[in-house]
């Protein structure tokens, strides 16, 4: 990998992942500039859009693409036509399974912090959230996603296994208890051993690697309780690891906390390729109005630099989003009475990125309401 030079594949997807997606790449330009890195950005077809340009929601290009590239940067996916036909055999999420599956993506990695100005926004008191810092390790290419499917021809009944195996969860066990290590060194398995023998395999191979790392504690939780537990006290949680369909609903959950899932990014990684995306869906309701919050899909942006090991260049984005949301330059999901456009959040950041301090914009006209350039 050239240290100046990075190829990425760049899937906008459906619904507002165009536009949020439009804000990161200004975002990383900005970066280049800065910096002196040169990013190719080449663009592929997935999801809806693609089965109605090609009838495929993956088609073979797009994964060549993604193959030969640095690092992905993907929008969202998902459409109503699809959603609300429960008898279409062809989805848009197929192709985003496909490319986790093609691409070896086992580990999807999501960051939850907090930000003192937004702590008002959650649904949950201040003193329950503030100083909440989660990481969730969530293994993306096993379990029920991925199992045996099948329905009856009548409709009459339906199933979906949900398989694991050992060499399906070691190596993202090993990830969160890198990760514990580096933090506040604690992990913790959600599961439902209970009931589930899938979760049973999942403890038993944490025990297993557990004393190679002493200095991280290992504790678990069945999964209604972590749900519950991360409304009641979620600062309780360092470093989260569980299985593919209890990380979906756990991380969206938590999302909430920060006030917006519009702020929340991912990293999805494997051994030899990693994708990077926000972690909310294709919210169809406000494609093309200019109200869609760019901030999860920038951060996303920044993960993927530290990804490519722009660890300065990461930190330069965060700095600038934080910049932005303190100083509420932000969109209308974050401040309905004074908000500002997907357009206009990601062009103050990326100014930021470049100016710092001595940005062109006007704090002071910001705070008046007014976007003008001094």
């Amino acid at each position: 990998m050239n240290t100046n030079y990075f190829k990425i594949a760049v899937l906008p997807g459906d619904g507002i992942g165009p536009e949020v997606i439009a804000e990161s790449i200004k975002t990383l330009n900005a970066i280049a500039e800065v910096f002196q890195y040169k990013f190719q950005f080449t663009y592929g077809l997935m999801g809806a859009e693609a089965i109605f340009q090609t009838g495929n929601p993956l088609p073979d290009e797009t994964l060549d693409l993604c193959r030969d590239s640095d690092a992905v940067l993907f929008g969202a996916i998902g459409d109503p036509s699809f959603d609300n036909n429960p008898d279409a055999k062809v989805r848009p999420e197929q192709g985003l399974l496909k490319l986790r599956k093609e691409l070896g993506l086992y580990a999807n990695i999501r960051p939850l912090t907090t930000y003192s100005s937004l702590i008002d926004k959650s649904p949950l008191k201040r003193e329950i959230i503030e100083g909440t810092d989660i990481q969730i390790f969530r293994e993306l290419v096993s379990g029920i996603y991925f199992g045996e499917k099948y329905t009856e021809p009548e409709g009459a009944y339906a199933y979906d296994v949900c398989r694991y195996s050992a060499e399906d969860i070691i190596p993202i066990v090993h990830m969160a208890f890198q990760e514990a290590g580096k933090r506040r060194k604690k992990l913790t398995l959600i599961d439902k051993a209970n009931v589930l023998e899938t979760s049973r395999l999942w403890r038993k191979i944490c025990q297993e690697i557990a004393p190679e790392y002493p200095e991280v504690q290992l504790d678990y939780m069945f999964v209604d309780n972590a749900a519950m537990q991360l409304v009641l006290n979620p600062k309780q949680f360092d470093v989260i690891v569980t299985e593919n369909m209890f990380g979906d609903i756990i991380s969206d959950e938590a999302s909430v906390i920060g006030g917006s899932i519009g702020l929340l990014p991912s990293a999805s990684i494997g051994d030899k390729n990693a994708l990077f995306e926000p972690i909310h869906g294709s919210y169809p309701q406000a494609k093309g109005k200019g109200i869609a919050n760019p901030v999860a899909s920038i951060l996303s942006a920044a993960m993927m630099l530290d990804y490519l090991k722009l660890s300065e260049a990461a930190d330069r984005i965060r700095k600038s989003v934080e910049y932005a949301i303190e100083n509420k330059y932000v969109t209308e999901d974050l401040n309905t009475k004074q908000s500002y456009s997907t357009n206009e959040v990601g062009s103050f950041i990326a100014d930021h990125i470049k100016y710092s301090e001595k940005s062109y914009y006007n704090l002071e006209n910001i705070k008046i309401g007014k976007s003008t350039i001094v």
